[in-house]
Protein backbone atom coordinates (compact mmCIF):
# COMPACT_ATOMS: atom_id res chain seq x y z
CA UNK A 1 0.00 0.00 0.00
CA UNK A 2 1.38 3.55 -0.54
CA UNK A 3 2.96 5.06 2.47
CA UNK A 4 1.39 8.81 4.06
CA UNK A 5 3.39 11.28 3.06
CA UNK A 6 4.05 14.03 6.19
CA UNK A 7 7.65 13.01 6.15
CA UNK A 8 8.74 11.91 2.67
CA UNK A 9 9.53 15.65 1.61
CA UNK A 10 11.62 16.10 4.90
CA UNK A 11 13.36 12.66 4.63
CA UNK A 12 14.38 12.19 1.10
CA UNK A 13 17.23 14.03 1.03
CA UNK A 14 18.73 12.48 3.87
CA UNK A 15 17.81 9.14 2.84
CA UNK A 16 19.49 9.50 -0.31
CA UNK A 17 22.43 10.71 1.76
CA UNK A 18 22.55 7.85 4.22
CA UNK A 19 22.12 5.10 1.03
CA UNK A 20 25.09 6.57 -0.93
CA UNK A 21 27.69 7.33 2.30
CA UNK A 22 26.50 3.69 3.35
CA UNK A 23 27.27 1.75 0.22
CA UNK A 24 30.32 3.51 -0.80
CA UNK A 25 32.01 2.63 2.83
CA UNK A 26 31.01 -0.52 2.22
CA UNK A 27 32.99 -3.18 1.03
CA UNK A 28 33.14 -4.46 -3.13
CA UNK A 29 30.61 -6.80 -3.22
CA UNK A 30 30.79 -9.81 -6.08
CA UNK A 31 28.79 -9.17 -8.95
CA UNK A 32 27.54 -12.76 -9.22
CA UNK A 33 27.90 -15.27 -5.86
CA UNK A 34 28.47 -19.11 -5.97
CA UNK A 35 26.10 -21.17 -7.80
CA UNK A 36 25.78 -23.38 -4.81
CA UNK A 37 24.94 -20.06 -2.53
CA UNK A 38 22.50 -20.96 0.13
CA UNK A 39 20.15 -19.47 2.59
CA UNK A 40 21.53 -17.13 5.45
CA UNK A 41 20.06 -16.17 8.72
CA UNK A 42 19.14 -12.47 8.77
CA UNK A 43 17.66 -12.05 12.54
CA UNK A 44 19.29 -13.75 15.32
CA UNK A 45 16.27 -13.62 17.19
CA UNK A 46 18.20 -11.66 19.52
CA UNK A 47 18.74 -8.10 18.53
CA UNK A 48 18.63 -5.94 15.49
CA UNK A 49 21.91 -6.76 14.39
CA UNK A 50 22.16 -5.74 10.39
CA UNK A 51 18.96 -3.61 10.87
CA UNK A 52 18.09 0.09 10.84
CA UNK A 53 15.07 1.76 11.31
CA UNK A 54 14.66 4.72 8.40
CA UNK A 55 13.98 7.52 9.31
CA UNK A 56 15.86 6.91 12.27
CA UNK A 57 13.61 8.99 14.76
CA UNK A 58 11.00 5.62 14.19
CA UNK A 59 13.41 3.28 16.04
CA UNK A 60 12.18 2.73 18.72
CA UNK A 61 9.00 1.31 16.58
CA UNK A 62 11.04 -1.57 16.15
CA UNK A 63 11.91 -4.41 19.10
CA UNK A 64 13.13 -7.77 19.92
CA UNK A 65 10.56 -9.65 21.93
CA UNK A 66 10.34 -13.59 22.23
CA UNK A 67 12.40 -14.42 19.36
CA UNK A 68 10.91 -12.27 16.77
CA UNK A 69 10.86 -8.46 15.26
CA UNK A 70 7.93 -6.60 16.54
CA UNK A 71 6.92 -3.33 15.26
CA UNK A 72 4.47 -1.00 16.74
CA UNK A 73 2.64 1.71 14.74
CA UNK A 74 1.81 3.88 17.70
CA UNK A 75 5.14 4.25 17.93
CA UNK A 76 6.63 5.20 14.11
CA UNK A 77 6.01 4.12 11.14
CA UNK A 78 8.75 3.57 8.22
CA UNK A 79 10.70 0.57 7.14
CA UNK A 80 13.36 -1.82 9.09
CA UNK A 81 15.73 -1.71 6.32
CA UNK A 82 18.60 -4.78 6.20
CA UNK A 83 21.93 -3.34 6.05
CA UNK A 84 24.39 -5.76 5.77
CA UNK A 85 23.76 -5.82 1.77
CA UNK A 86 22.07 -2.90 0.37
CA UNK A 87 22.83 -3.93 -3.26
CA UNK A 88 20.85 -7.19 -3.57
CA UNK A 89 19.76 -7.74 -6.85
CA UNK A 90 18.30 -11.36 -7.12
CA UNK A 91 17.15 -13.02 -4.22
CA UNK A 92 14.81 -15.78 -2.60
CA UNK A 93 13.72 -14.50 0.92
CA UNK A 94 11.96 -16.56 3.59
CA UNK A 95 10.04 -15.95 6.87
CA UNK A 96 7.06 -16.03 8.63
CA UNK A 97 4.58 -13.14 10.05
CA UNK A 98 1.41 -12.43 12.39
CA UNK A 99 -1.26 -9.99 12.71
CA UNK A 100 -2.16 -9.91 16.18
CA UNK A 101 -5.19 -7.67 15.46
CA UNK A 102 -5.47 -5.14 12.16
CA UNK A 103 -2.99 -3.67 10.11
CA UNK A 104 -0.60 -3.46 7.00
CA UNK A 105 2.74 -3.95 5.96
CA UNK A 106 5.21 -5.79 3.29
CA UNK A 107 8.07 -6.81 2.54
CA UNK A 108 10.15 -4.60 0.23
CA UNK A 109 12.88 -5.57 -2.29
CA UNK A 110 15.66 -3.56 -4.59
CA UNK A 111 14.28 -0.91 -2.37
CA UNK A 112 16.55 2.71 -3.40
CA UNK A 113 15.77 6.44 -2.23
CA UNK A 114 13.42 7.86 -4.68
CA UNK A 115 14.75 11.53 -6.15
CA UNK A 116 11.43 12.30 -7.16
CA UNK A 117 10.45 12.52 -3.53
CA UNK A 118 6.66 11.24 -4.21
CA UNK A 119 8.04 8.94 -1.64
CA UNK A 120 10.89 7.84 0.91
CA UNK A 121 11.93 4.80 -1.45
CA UNK A 122 11.11 3.27 -4.65
CA UNK A 123 11.20 -0.35 -4.84
CA UNK A 124 9.03 -3.85 -5.60
CA UNK A 125 6.93 -4.17 -2.58
CA UNK A 126 5.01 -7.65 -1.53
CA UNK A 127 1.91 -6.55 0.45
CA UNK A 128 0.93 -8.41 3.87
CA UNK A 129 -2.04 -7.15 6.07
CA UNK A 130 -5.08 -8.76 8.20
CA UNK A 131 -7.36 -11.11 7.11
CA UNK A 132 -10.27 -8.93 5.84
CA UNK A 133 -7.81 -6.25 4.51
CA UNK A 134 -8.55 -7.17 0.50
CA UNK A 135 -6.17 -8.48 -2.06
CA UNK A 136 -5.33 -5.23 -3.07
CA UNK A 137 -2.79 -5.86 -0.01
CA UNK A 138 -3.04 -9.17 1.49
CA UNK A 139 -0.90 -11.02 -1.21
CA UNK A 140 -0.23 -8.53 -3.65
CA UNK A 141 2.75 -7.00 -5.28
CA UNK A 142 2.57 -2.95 -5.36
CA UNK A 143 5.04 -1.17 -7.40
CA UNK A 144 6.53 2.31 -5.58
CA UNK A 145 7.92 3.28 -8.65
CA UNK A 146 7.30 6.96 -9.26
CA UNK A 147 7.64 8.11 -12.78
CA UNK A 148 6.27 4.83 -14.17
CA UNK A 149 2.96 3.43 -14.21
CA UNK A 150 2.22 1.12 -10.87
CA UNK A 151 0.25 -1.60 -12.46
CA UNK A 152 -2.43 -3.84 -10.74
CA UNK A 153 -1.03 -6.94 -9.38
CA UNK A 154 -3.59 -8.30 -6.68
CA UNK A 155 -3.99 -11.43 -4.83
CA UNK A 156 -4.34 -13.74 -7.75
CA UNK A 157 -3.07 -12.58 -10.36
CA UNK A 158 -0.03 -12.88 -12.84
CA UNK A 159 1.29 -10.11 -14.18
CA UNK A 160 2.57 -9.52 -17.65
CA UNK A 161 4.17 -5.80 -18.39
CA UNK A 162 5.15 -5.50 -21.91
CA UNK A 163 8.06 -3.47 -23.03
CA UNK A 164 4.96 -0.63 -23.65
CA UNK A 165 4.32 -0.73 -20.51
CA UNK A 166 0.67 -2.04 -21.26
CA UNK A 167 -0.17 -4.83 -18.78
CA UNK A 168 -1.45 -8.37 -19.26
CA UNK A 169 -3.13 -9.91 -16.36
CA UNK A 170 -4.48 -13.39 -16.18
CA UNK A 171 -5.36 -15.53 -13.27
CA UNK A 172 -2.98 -18.05 -11.26
CA UNK A 173 -4.54 -21.83 -11.25
CA UNK A 174 -4.69 -23.60 -8.02
CA UNK A 175 -3.31 -20.44 -6.21
CA UNK A 176 -3.28 -18.61 -2.76
CA UNK A 177 -6.92 -17.51 -1.47
CA UNK A 178 -8.00 -16.26 1.42
CA UNK A 179 -9.01 -18.92 3.33
CA UNK A 180 -5.22 -20.11 3.15
CA UNK A 181 -4.19 -17.46 5.76
CA UNK A 182 -4.20 -18.47 9.37
CA UNK A 183 -5.63 -15.14 10.64
CA UNK A 184 -3.89 -13.77 13.78
CA UNK A 185 -1.47 -16.80 13.90
CA UNK A 186 1.88 -17.42 11.75
CA UNK A 187 1.75 -17.80 7.92
CA UNK A 188 5.22 -18.47 6.23
CA UNK A 189 6.36 -16.12 3.19
CA UNK A 190 8.44 -17.06 0.36
CA UNK A 191 9.45 -14.37 -1.69
CA UNK A 192 11.74 -15.48 -5.52
CA UNK A 193 12.77 -12.35 -7.70
CA UNK A 194 15.03 -13.26 -10.77
CA UNK A 195 15.71 -10.71 -13.30
CA UNK A 196 12.31 -9.38 -14.60
CA UNK A 197 10.34 -12.21 -13.01
CA UNK A 198 8.79 -12.03 -9.19
CA UNK A 199 6.73 -14.56 -7.61
CA UNK A 200 5.17 -13.78 -4.09
CA UNK A 201 4.28 -17.37 -2.10
CA UNK A 202 2.24 -17.27 1.15
CA UNK A 203 1.70 -20.86 2.69
CA UNK A 204 3.54 -22.64 0.11
CA UNK A 205 1.04 -21.40 -2.34
CA UNK A 206 1.39 -18.51 -5.16
CA UNK A 207 -0.43 -15.50 -4.39
CA UNK A 208 0.64 -13.18 -7.10
CA UNK A 209 3.41 -12.85 -9.34
CA UNK A 210 4.43 -10.41 -12.03
CA UNK A 211 7.23 -10.24 -15.27
CA UNK A 212 8.21 -7.12 -16.52
CA UNK A 213 9.95 -6.38 -20.44
CA UNK A 214 10.51 -2.79 -19.97
CA UNK A 215 13.28 -1.27 -20.81
CA UNK A 216 16.24 -2.25 -17.70
CA UNK A 217 16.82 1.66 -17.48
CA UNK A 218 12.85 1.61 -16.43
CA UNK A 219 13.35 -1.27 -14.43
CA UNK A 220 14.40 -1.47 -10.42
CA UNK A 221 18.01 -3.98 -10.99
CA UNK A 222 18.94 -3.93 -7.50
CA UNK A 223 18.39 -2.36 -3.64
CA UNK A 224 17.67 -3.52 -0.21
CA UNK A 225 15.09 -5.34 1.68
CA UNK A 226 12.78 -3.87 3.88
CA UNK A 227 10.20 -4.96 6.63
CA UNK A 228 7.47 -2.19 6.24
CA UNK A 229 5.34 -0.58 8.84
CA UNK A 230 2.57 1.34 7.64
CA UNK A 231 -0.27 2.51 9.86
CA UNK A 232 -0.76 3.68 13.88
CA UNK A 233 -2.68 1.18 15.77
CA UNK A 234 -1.05 -1.99 14.51
CA UNK A 235 1.49 -4.38 15.50
CA UNK A 236 3.41 -6.87 13.52
CA UNK A 237 5.71 -9.72 14.14
CA UNK A 238 8.43 -11.41 11.65
CA UNK A 239 10.55 -14.57 12.29
CA UNK A 240 12.69 -16.69 10.96
CA UNK A 241 14.00 -14.29 8.34
CA UNK A 242 16.29 -16.48 5.55
CA UNK A 243 17.82 -15.24 2.55
CA UNK A 244 19.37 -16.63 -0.63
CA UNK A 245 21.51 -14.21 -2.78
CA UNK A 246 21.45 -15.30 -6.28
CA UNK A 247 23.29 -12.02 -7.53
CA UNK A 248 24.34 -8.79 -6.38
CA UNK A 249 25.26 -5.46 -8.58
Amino acid sequence: MKMSAPLISSVVGALTLWFSASTSAAPPVAKQPSPAAEFISIFDGKTLDGWQAVPKETAPAWVVKDGMIVGDGDKGHGYLVFTKNKQIADLELTFSYRFPGEGNSGVSIRAVPDPTGKREFQSYHADLGHVGIGKQVLGAWDFHTPGRTEHRCFLGDKLVIDENDKPHITAIKDGLTEADIKKGEWNDVRVVAQGNHFRFYINGKLASEFTEHLDPNKRLDSGMIQLQLHDPGMIVHFKDLRLKILKTQ
